[in-house]
């Protein structure tokens, strides 16, 4: 790659800082498994001057998904799951599911199964006002929120359970929208494998990659190197405190709910080995994880013409499909910057993003934290750089 065109991504983090739209951010590119640039500005922590660096530990958030998706390939290649098999053999909440319509109760026709859990087709949805559904959501997570820290703190299993006690946004199966569906999946990982949800990522993907600090909570030794999280306010950016989708914001205390969907912390070095991984088709640094037939699966599209429609009202997807609890590209030509046909990954809500290209063999990881970021437009210009600067 053209290193000069490359160092382009660092004057775009930096202008990130100077302009008060993040604290601090980090980049990492890779091509054909070689680190081409890691760049790097601004504070981790504002207050207490601490810059970011490469070791700062960070919110997930979203990008929690695509390690949750991997987990259930694990189960998966082993026989241990079939997609069509209806959530509630594994969660007893997810029987005799209902859709409110126009005030009606109308009993599903088809229950809810890992493959619509997948593919965010299931109906259970994130906490709004839109519907039935969202507002049921709401109040759960509220619940969930108030007894976080107290001795009856609900679980990964018991919220699934509730959950699945909820309206469904929608009949299962007939469109997409996103929603808590990676986190009933980190419940059904429990009730498969008899082991809780962080446990067996620890044991099944964490440990064999290395990947040292990588989990659902910052233990105290660890605790300096977690970055702060920012909103923006009247005189610029401010610290956030809350307990966004019941996640604690300090990340000092193993969780009682291990959220799937949510809830990991992680380093740009660590969620480099994951993604490498799966650009390796399952195997990084002589652990294997996956079968390279598994990877396959997993990175390709799998919702229908139908459900492609609840995709598209995403502005930042266009161009994109989904499948696995993450975007794909399928078309370039739609999409609102340059990107490669089988390219996929996720954001996070406080801006953390990762993208594999296979095509063009490259892997692009960016961290910050700062409320309701995702895919920002600093994203896709960091995106149009790198792609700008391949040189075969």
């Amino acid at each position: 790659m053209d290193r000069g065109k490359l160092e382009r991504i660092q004057e775009i983090l930096q202008e990130m800082v100077n302009k008060a739209y993040v604290s601090g951010v980090s980049c990492l590119v890779i091509r054909h498994g070689e680190e081409q640039c890691y760049y790097e500005a601004g504070y981790r922590d504002l207050s207490g001057g601490l810059k970011m660096t490469r070791d700062t530990i960070h919110r997930l958030y979203s990008m929690s998904k695509p390690v949750t998706a991997a987990a259930v390939m694990i189960l998966l290649e082993e026989g241990k799951l079939d997609l069509l098999d209806p959530v509630y053999e594994y969660l007893p909440g997810f029987r005799n599911q209902y859709v409110i319509d126009r005030g009606v109760i109308v009993p599903v026709k088809r229950p809810v199964t890992i493959q619509h859990l997948l593919n965010m087709t299931s109906g259970v949805a994130y906490p709004g006002e839109g519907n039935p559904a969202e507002i049921r959501s709401e109040r759960l997570i509220e619940e969930v929120k108030s007894r976080m820290f107290t001795q009856e703190a609900l679980t990964t299993v018991e919220i699934a359970n509730r959950a699945g006690k909820l309206p469904l946004a929608f009949m299962p199966g007939t469109t997409w929208q996103y929603g808590f569906s990676a986190d009933i999946l980190g419940a059904v990982v429990e009730a498969v494998s008899g082991m809780r949800f962080g446990e067996f990522l620890a044991e099944r993907i964490f440990e064999p990659l290395k990947m040292r600090d990588t989990a659902f909570y910052v233990p105290g030794d660890k605790q300096g190197r977690l970055a702060k999280v920012y909103r923006d306010g009247e005189n610029g950016l401010t610290e956030e405190h809350g307990y966004n989708l019941a996640i604690q914001n300090k990340m000092e205390f193993p969780p009682a709910f291990e959220s799937g969907g949510a809830g990991l912390c992680s380093t740009i070095d660590d969620y480099a080995r994951f993604a490498q991984m799966l650009m390796n088709r399952g195997e990084y640094d002589g652990a294997r994880i996956l079968s390279p037939e598994t990877v396959e699966f997993m990175t390709t599209a799998h919702v229908t013409p139908a459900q492609q429609k609840g995709v598209e009202t995403w502005e930042s997807l266009a161009g994109y499909t989904y499948g696995n609890l993450m975007r794909i590209m399928t078309d370039p030509g739609a999409a609102a910057g340059m990107g490669s046909r089988g390219e996929y990954g996720w954001d996070g809500w406080l801006g953390t993003y990762l993208m594999n290209d296979p095509a063009n063999g490259l892997t692009l990881l960016i961290m910050h934290q700062k409320v309701d970021s995702g895919t920002t437009a600093y994203t896709r210009k960091i995106r149009n750089v790198m792609f700008a600067a391949l040189d075969d």
